[in-house]
């Protein structure tokens, strides 16, 4: 009897997850939001941070990633704390380009996952929830805070991505979406440091973001 419950059970699901993939590609038909500006015309000073240099997206890491748009960025403030600044923009995500986690991705380049969170972040009108992602190569070690910003909206759980993504597409017939990510590096025993720094440079570039990307 259990077991025949159970395939019931599966076979609803799949009927579900059918249903709300048809529905996606359906309402999604012909849908791509462009951003206003180029991520790369973003100002240079943020709050106290200033850009000291643009990193380079080699072509293989962009054509995994099918971004629309990207900015990638190192900035300092001036008691000599560093951040680095990563954002991918998805005009729509139909054609099956979308962001990839940092939970992903960084195990892949050499780095070892050490802590996994989130924390709430006050900014200008409001407190976003973002993730905290701690990870280690050899004897370096990195805080990453990031999220996926679409619609107005902050969103830390991946599952909660996927979810609005279904639900804007169908509601809105838009599926665009960005992720946003500051890395701070850490030093020996100075984790919770380079947190605040991360959050400092979260409050600071939270404001300019948000006019980039589209509402």
């Amino acid at each position: 009897m259990n077991s025949i419950l159970r395939s019931k059970y599966f076979r609803v699901l799949t009927l579900v997850l059918v249903a709300q993939a048809a529905l996606f590609y359906s309402a999604s038909r012909g849908e791509g939001t462009p951003l206003a500006r180029p991520l790369g015309e973003m100002p240079m000073a943020l709050g106290s941070w200033m850009m000291t240099s643009e990193i380079p997206v080699d072509a293989e890491t962009q054509a995994v990633l099918r971004a629309d748009d990207i900015v990638s960025r190192s900035y300092k403030r001036p008691d000599g704390a560093d951040a680095s600044l990563f954002i991918a923009y998805f005009k729509t995500q139909r054609t099956g380009a979308a962001p990839h986690s940092p939970k992903n991705c960084l195990p892949g380049a050499g780095f070892q996952p050490v802590e996994s969170g989130s924390i709430d972040v006050p900014v200008p009108g409001r407190t976003i929830h973002i993730n905290r992602y701690v990870v280690s190569n050899s004897d370096v070690e990195d805080v990453v805070l990031y999220w996926y910003q679409s619609q107005g909206r902050v969103i830390a759980d991946e599952f909660a991505a996927k979810f609005y993504l279904i639900a804007d597409s169908i509601r809105r017939h838009r599926s665009d979406t960005s992720l946003v990510r500051i890395v701070v590096q850490a030093a020996p025993g100075m984790r919770d440091r380079a947190t605040q720094a991360g959050v400092n440079f979260v409050q600071a570039a939270y404001p300019v973001v948000s006019s980039w990307i589209p509402q």
